[in-house]
């Protein structure tokens, strides 16, 4: 039997809720609810199209020009966005993780990172996925298992859908006060600057998205009293999706996923993406964890139907 081109397949089931996870990338491939879909799913035998649902490691979003510094050194990573001159979502996206645990509504995968060019370090990165009837549970826990301190951080991709049509249709509830302003055509980072000044990204009143271009971190992430931040994606019928997490993930990258051109998949999700670090934090230090050998580190968040 020929292994589909995103891996060996994982279906969990718990209640109205129904996951299919893949193992090249402990990717994220559909969640459904009642039938549903919650996420932008694809096909077993797809290539994995635009990060959709792979899990982010050692670092989320970009690295600009692909360089960084740490204890003293330089390093250069490959140019994994070309377009942008960047080095895009971490080193496992196209890797094989084994599976540790496979169980109706729980699977638990790993893989190591082994010292590269531009990566020097060795981290064993384990991802657990849970289902029940509060959604889909994530978590990405990574031990270095090398000799020196490793820059680690991490986060999910998943494209969030609230119902059919395009995202320009949906309402977003955004509780962040802070963006990370980036340049028009690299995204490279700028500066945080206060929602206030940048009304066109202000989410924290409810509201229709419509045309307005998202490809930016956020901060300052408003909590409920149990410290948990939630992202909400709505449909005109009410119905939706969200996806919520902790203080180990200070920002959240969202995007509406536009690729002018290609119709089926312009605008058909909305990329929600809390990350334990913002963009270019290797460069920057900001909320950047050096994992010691022997140290480990945990991030979770839940995807649930609204």
């Amino acid at each position: 039997m020929i292994t589909p081109r995103s891996g060996r397949q994982f279906a969990l089931v718990a209640g109205p809720y129904r996951a299919e996870i893949a193992s090249v990338g402990a990717t994220l491939r559909a969640l459904t609810f009642d039938g549903r879909d919650l996420v932008v799913p694809f096909a077993a035998d797809d290539v994995r199209p635009n990060y959709r649902g792979v899990t982010l490691a050692p670092w989320p979003n970009r690295i600009v020009d692909g360089r960084y510094t740490v204890a003293g050194a330089a390093h250069q990573l490959p140019l994994t966005e070309p377009e942008r001159g960047h080095a895009l979502h971490g080193l496992l996206a196209w890797s094989e993780y084994s599976d540790r645990v496979v169980e109706d509504d729980r699977v638990v995968l790993e893989a190591t990172i082994e010292p590269q060019t531009g990566y020097p370090f060795r981290v064993r990165v384990v991802v657990e996925y849970r289902l029940d009837g509060d959604g889909l549970h994530q978590s990405v826990t990574a031990e270095n298992i090398g000799a020196d301190a490793a820059p680690w951080g991490t986060g999910p991709h998943p494209y969030l859908v609230a119902g059919p049509g395009r995202v320009d249709e949906w309402t977003l509830a955004l509780p962040a006060s802070e963006v990370l302003v980036v340049t028009p055509d690299r995204l490279s980072p700028v500066a945080v600057e206060r929602i206030d000044a940048h009304p066109e990204w202000d989410f924290r009143t409810p509201r229709p998205i419509g045309d307005v271009f998202i490809d930016h971190a956020f901060t300052d992430l408003a909590a409920d009293d149990d410290g948990r931040t939630e992202v909400r994606v709505i449909g005109e019928d009410g119905r939706g999706a969200g996806i919520a997490w902790d203080e180990r993930c200070p920002w959240v990258q969202v995007h509406t996923a536009d690729t002018p051109g290609v119709d089926d998949t312009h605008r058909v999700g909305l990329a929600v993406e809390p990350m334990t670090c913002p963009p270019d934090a290797f460069n920057s230090g900001v909320d950047l964890l050096m994992l010691e050998p022997g140290d480990e580190s945990t991030a979770g968040w839940r995807i649930f139907a609204v």
